[in-house]
């Protein structure tokens, strides 16, 4: 079965884009400052941001050789938009070249799936590592996305109870996440992306952040 995973993501990988991304976190209490900053630099000023409520389900597979895969599963918990199709998203290890690069950079596969992708998963072999919800507010500015989130952990064995409900915060702040998702090969992008988060200091400080150094 594990040989079946490794095949369908090589395929993926041959339409695999690159994320060039920066993360930071602001403190509850001064969030609406960043978003002020963000309704003027960013489209669509005179409209309210998009807002987002969703549920994300982290899976991985062990290879016969010991190699780990995780893939991402989200579903939106907003009431008027349930019949929105769930995703499923495979981010790569972000890349170990140049340390002077503005952002990190990683491949990313992201694909709309029916709602019955967690069962297919575990058929296949996927374990749930982790699951959380992120509530808060999307921005665009041309191809940039600025999303600013609430993120809350969901509490184990609380079977059948919708996870909006009962989410526990996980810190008194909000992650912050600058992007763009591109064909590779655009390095000038990251420049682009380093240029606009500047713009949104001293507020908060975007960062190139590797997560295997958290662990």
């Amino acid at each position: 079965m594990t040989s079946v995973v490794e095949t369908t993501l090589s395929t993926a990988r041959l339409r695999t884009q690159q994320e060039y991304l920066l993360q930071g976190s602001i403190q509850d209490n001064v969030v609406e400052d960043l978003l002020h900053r963000l309704r003027g630099l960013c489209d669509n000023a005179d409209s309210h941001p998009e807002s987002f409520h969703d549920h994300e389900m982290i899976y991985s597979i062990r290879s016969s050789t010991g190699q780990t895969t995780s893939v991402r599963v989200r579903r939106c918990l907003e009431p008027d938009k349930k019949d929105m199709p769930w995703h499923l998203r495979y981010l790569g290890q972000p890349e170990l070249g140049d340390k002077n690069r503005a952002t990190l950079v990683r491949s990313c596969v992201d694909v709309a799936v029916s709602k019955n992708v967690t069962a297919f998963l575990q058929e296949m072999g996927f374990k749930l590592d982790f699951e959380f919800t992120s509530k808060g507010f999307l921005f665009k500015r041309g191809r940039m996305k600025v999303i600013v989130a609430k993120v809350k952990r969901i509490p184990p064995n609380i079977p059948g109870m919708d996870p909006g409900m009962v989410g526990e915060d996980i810190s008194k702040s909000y992650l912050v996440e600058l992007s763009v998702v591109a064909p590779s090969g655009q390095e000038g992008l990251g420049e682009e992306v380093k240029q606009f988060a500047e713009q949104l200091k001293p507020l908060v400080n975007l960062q190139k952040i590797d997560h295997r150094s958290l662990s």
